[in-house]
């Protein structure tokens, strides 16, 4: 849970500031200034251009923000007469002005001569991110390492050209998370580069497993020696990883897939489907150590791999048309811990920020600013000052964008 007691009056901007503060947003403010400057004395000078302050950078990212609220497609349509437009708000700052930020916008101005790192322009900011969610909250033992779902809006989905919808796909990175299941809270996030001639790209790293196994590494290298339980995908789950993290105080239950995971040291005789035919419930375990491979069936064969569960500890599936299906703890406690990332899916990713930048870290950047925002929601929901006033996430990040913008409104709205 969280590590700070927040006071009954604390407002949507002071959770979001556990994690993105005033000395955050004041660096924003420098380094768009310096780039502007810069690409004004290499490009000619920008007569409409004056020097961003404070208060309308926090402006400039209310309105961002309210993308994911409103889920328009352009920021821009808050100025138009249309659909998605927003006269509250409009008044705040002109179009022009918002553009002109919206140009010269960067959190890293200059590249040093020694970064080589493709994410060097958001890597201050990831940092600063990461030691805010480390120092604000403390995990549950349970977690999850995955992709989380960036939810893209549904309408334009549905209008959009199949060129159009081919050409948003092209993602150039991937985002992994490790997450704490009880809560839902995001303890760290890792964005890996699906381009690059670094080690750390996938030119060098063509064998999938390996990348995989490489992502996990860097999403626990925090979690070592505090008995967390990681639960993984088949992508991930592999024998080396596992033992390499018991190694570390890390244990883990994944499901294992002949087809995706990196099956190395794993007996082939459980790989394979036996012949008779098996009963629901039905399963078969080999063990090594603490590691248990289970074979679990139950309308087709489901693996497992584990060294957190006993495998003679029994559990249970709960189906609303079969009743209970016996399985070995380590199942039911994997059915449990996904089961849970699949709601917090299901009720956080459609508040991504639909602003669609061109530029890479543009694009990790308003990622990365709507985790932070769904956990601040998730600190507020565990915080007494959610028994004041009980926003809903829609209207926590309403009250936040009107803090950005530095509209004062105190009347509570339920």
């Amino acid at each position: 849970g969280p590590t700070r007691k927040m006071p009954l009056t604390a407002s949507a901007m002071d959770f979001f500031q556990l994690f993105v503060p005033d000395n955050v947003l004041k660096n924003m403010v420098v380094q768009t200034n310096m780039y502007a400057k810069k690409y004004q004395e290499r490009f000619g000078r920008d007569d409409a251009w004056i020097d961003v302050t404070l208060s309308e950078m926090k402006a400039f990212l209310g309105y961002m923000i309210s993308t994911s609220i409103h889920h328009c497609e352009s920021v821009l349509s808050i100025w138009s007469s249309g659909f998605y437009s927003n006269k509250s708000i409009a008044l705040i700052m002109t179009q022009s002005r918002f553009e002109k930020i919206l140009k010269y916008f960067h959190i890293v101005a200059f590249r040093s001569s020694q970064t080589t790192h493709g994410l060097y322009k958001i890597q201050p900011f990831l940092d600063s991110l990461q030691n805010g969610f480390d120092s604000a909250f403390r995990p549950s033992q349970a977690q999850v390492l995955h992709e989380p779902l960036i939810d893209e809006d549904p309408i334009f989905i549905a209008t959009c050209t199949e060129r159009e919808l081919r050409k948003r796909k092209k993602r150039k990175f991937s985002l992994w998370v490790r997450q704490c299941s009880s809560t839902g809270f995001i303890c760290q996030i890792y964005v890996h580069l699906k381009e690059g001639s670094g080690a750390d790209g996938l030119d060098a790293l063509k064998n999938k497993p390996q990348l995989h196994s490489m992502v996990a590494k860097s999403l626990c290298q925090n979690a070592s020696g505090k008995n967390y339980i990681i639960f993984t995908g088949p992508s991930i789950t592999s024998l080396n990883l596992f033992e390499e993290f018991e190694k570390q105080g890390i244990y883990c239950c994944g499901l294992l897939s002949t087809r995706k995971s990196d099956c190395t040291g794993l007996p082939p005789s459980m790989l394979n489907n036996p012949e008779t035919p098996q009963s629901r419930g039905q399963y078969r375990i080999r063990m090594k150590g603490n590691m248990s491979l289970i074979c679990w069936y139950n309308k087709g064969h489901f693996r497992f791999l584990t060294n957190a569960y006993s495998p003679v500890q029994q559990g249970v599936i709960i189906k609303r048309k079969s009743g209970e299906i016996p399985c070995p703890l380590a199942v039911e406690a994997f059915a449990a811990h996904l089961s849970y990332i699949c709601k917090y899916d299901d009720k956080y990713s459609k508040y991504f920020i639909s602003h669609k930048p061109n530029k890479t870290w543009q694009q990790v950047f308003w990622f990365a600013i709507s985790i932070a925002i769904n956990n601040a929601y998730i600190l507020y929901k565990m915080s007494e000052a959610y028994h004041v006033t009980r926003y809903s996430r829609a209207q926590f990040g309403e009250r936040l964008i009107r803090e950005l913008l530095g509209l004062e409104d105190t009347s509570p709205s339920h």
